[in-house]
């Protein structure tokens, strides 16, 4: 009888697995499954183990464990570093695992914000029967019975700015007082007009033939775990939007779901995803007001590399990389560049969908602290014609199970790649002419895109050939004998990023799909071979031309989205041809 009361008292003990049962975490998700008073903690594994170790613990955690029943504590004792690594690396790990469901389909992405919100808060709320809890997943709310304390929100953050980025490829917001986002925009979102995807860079209507009106209405839905700090100003928030013509349903104008999709597509049919790295060139511009008239000339007269053009920026440069670095947003290299005032930031490759989005917030940092020290950085292809141009090159990589699968390895080895990147990389070289459309598409691109400068005015590949446009790159640590990524050269600053990787992903996919070959790499200046090789489109017009007649990336994409950006792409041509003084202005734009 003693046992059997002892039992019975065990059984309505809720009881807590701590440290995610580490390394039996497996055993802990499957006995939270099936008991009901069994729930799981990972606090301590996290910021314990590795990298790779916090993230597989988590994913097996997750694996058949209900959500409900999974908290996190950060079990910062003893020093206080460990409070902060715990918290930090946490929501590292979580938003890893979670992005990555989301990405594989297993997971909405209201539902993986739910699940940050159960993991971090809610649950240990219920569990503990916890009433009052100072903070919440976001750090600026109080949180009193489960209602958010609006006047607390905004005595720490006054504004949040939802972001989205235009088949122009300008970025745009709306700007939502933080009490009301954090009380109803960021689960219903902000409207927004049909027409603001048919904007162009010299008119904010829609282009004629795009489609797109003043006739309908979206839903800009806040992505939450894209959610900032603004680190230069510091009672601002920003977050990246998804465009939903209604509640949980993606518009098919939108370039962050047209992305999802075609990497859904290229993770469902061949077990890979894409990284990418972008390299940031940009322009600084100091004003210069002579006889009433205002002028922006170049920060500097200096070349390529220069220590004193560093020197002179240094100020600069630093707020710009301690505000990245704020914002999770890794920098690997930086360095003067050979135009007059130009410089580069070239950001850490990771998952295309998460690059894209921390390309938009590296160059609204760039800009803004640009700005904020009186100067104009510009990330326009060729702001001056008699100057070097600024080009948004990407080091792009496939990865199966964590492994670089476009590496090739003694046994597969096509130029130092495997089959499955030589495929990829055939349907990318395939479909260069039309890719040019979304990764080169304002008439200014074509100035950039010229023989012996670097660019890739040629349609054609090499290893480490920099006036190829398709350059497979062997950086440090790699053997000789193979190449881990390739680069793609013309990629500028007036590219919309999701629609242009998604670009690149739908042309590899046909390449897998269709085992498509590249022709022999060139490994000399691709000039010298002028009379073999094919130009790439000359102006945005021959680019245009390759896209309409784009079966696949019409498909892929999606033929309405595709339409749009055509249409955009006609009037920009239209206009420029006749107002060629119009370049000027677009300093301001991009």
């Amino acid at each position: 009888p003693g046992s059997t009361h002892a039992g019975r008292s065990i059984a309505k003990c809720q009881i807590v697995l701590l440290h995610a049962s580490y390394p039996f975490s497996k055993e802990a998700s499957y006995l939270a499954s099936v008991y009901s008073q069994v729930y799981l903690d990972f606090g301590l594994a996290i910021p314990k183990l590795s990298v790779h170790g916090m993230t597989s613990s988590l994913k097996e955690l997750l694996e058949l464990a209900p959500i409900k029943k999974v908290m996190f504590s950060t079990d910062g004792y003893a020093f206080p570093e460990t409070y902060y690594l715990g918290a930090k690396r946490a929501r590292d790990v979580v938003y890893r695992v979670l992005s990555a469901a989301c990405e594989d389909g297993d997971l909405s992405i209201q539902e993986a914000i739910e699940a940050v919100e159960d993991i971090f808060r809610r649950n240990a709320l219920h569990l503990y029967k916890l009433n009052v809890v100072n903070g919440s997943i976001n750090h600026e709310t109080t949180i009193v019975a489960d209602s958010v304390s609006l006047s607390s929100v905004e005595e720490d953050v006054l504004f949040v700015r939802i972001i989205w980025s235009d088949a122009s490829g300008q970025y745009r917001c709306r700007v939502v007082p933080a009490g009301r986002f954090y009380e109803i925009t960021r689960n219903k979102g902000v409207g927004l007009t049909f027409a603001a995807m048919g904007m162009t860079s010299f008119c904010d209507g829609p282009a004629d033939g795009s489609n797109l009106t003043g006739v309908g209405e979206i839903r800009l839905v806040p992505d939450m775990p894209t959610l900032v700090r603004i680190p230069w100003s510091r009672r601002e928030e920003m977050v990246m939007a998804d465009m939903q013509i209604r509640p949980g349903e993606c518009w098919e104008y939108c370039p962050r779901n047209a992305m999802r999709k075609v990497t859904k597509v290229l993770l469902d049919e061949f077990n890979v995803t894409m990284k990418a790295g972008f390299e940031n060139e940009f322009f600084l511009r100091r004003k210069l007001v002579s006889d009433g008239v205002e002028q922006w000339v170049p920060y500097d007269n200096t070349n390529y590399c220069s220590t004193s053009a560093f020197d002179g920026a240094s100020s600069i440069l630093q707020e710009v990389y301690s505000s990245l670095k704020a914002s999770g947003i890794v920098v690997e290299q930086l360095h003067a560049e050979a135009g007059k005032g130009q410089f580069e930031i070239a950001l850490k490759y990771i998952l295309c969908t998460l690059a894209a989005d921390n390309l938009i917030y590296a160059r609204e940092t760039i800009q803004s602290i640009a700005r904020k020290h009186g100067l104009l950085a510009t990330f326009l292809p060729k702001p001056d014609l008699n100057d070097f141009g600024s080009g948004s090159h990407v080091h792009l990589s496939l990865w199966e199970n964590d492994q670089n699968a476009f590496m090739g390895s003694s046994k597969d080895n096509f130029h130092g790649m495997s089959k499955t990147g030589a495929q990829f990389l055939a349907g990318v070289y395939h479909h260069l002419p039309s890719i040019l459309a979304f990764t080169a598409p304002h008439p200014n691109s074509y100035d950039r895109i010229q023989p012996d400068t670097w660019s890739g005015a040629y349609q054609c590949w090499g290893k480490e050939n920099r006036e190829a446009p398709l350059r497979t790159a062997c950086p440090p640590g790699v053997p000789l004998d193979l190449v881990s990524n390739f680069e793609i050269k013309s990629f500028d600053g007036c590219a919309n990023p999701h629609l242009g990787l998604a670009a690149i992903v739908a042309a590899g996919i046909d390449g897998l799909r269709r085992d498509l070959k590249l022709p022999e790499p060139i490994e000399s200046n691709p000039s010298d071979h002028a009379s073999k090789l094919k130009r790439l489109p000359q102006n945005l017009q021959e680019s245009v031309e390759a896209l309409s007649a784009d079966k696949v990336l019409h498909e892929l994409i999606g033929d309405k989205l595709v339409t749009a950006a055509i249409a955009i792409r006609k009037a920009e041509i239209d206009h420029f041809s006749k107002n060629p003084g119009a370049f000027n202005d677009l300093i301001f734009r991009y």
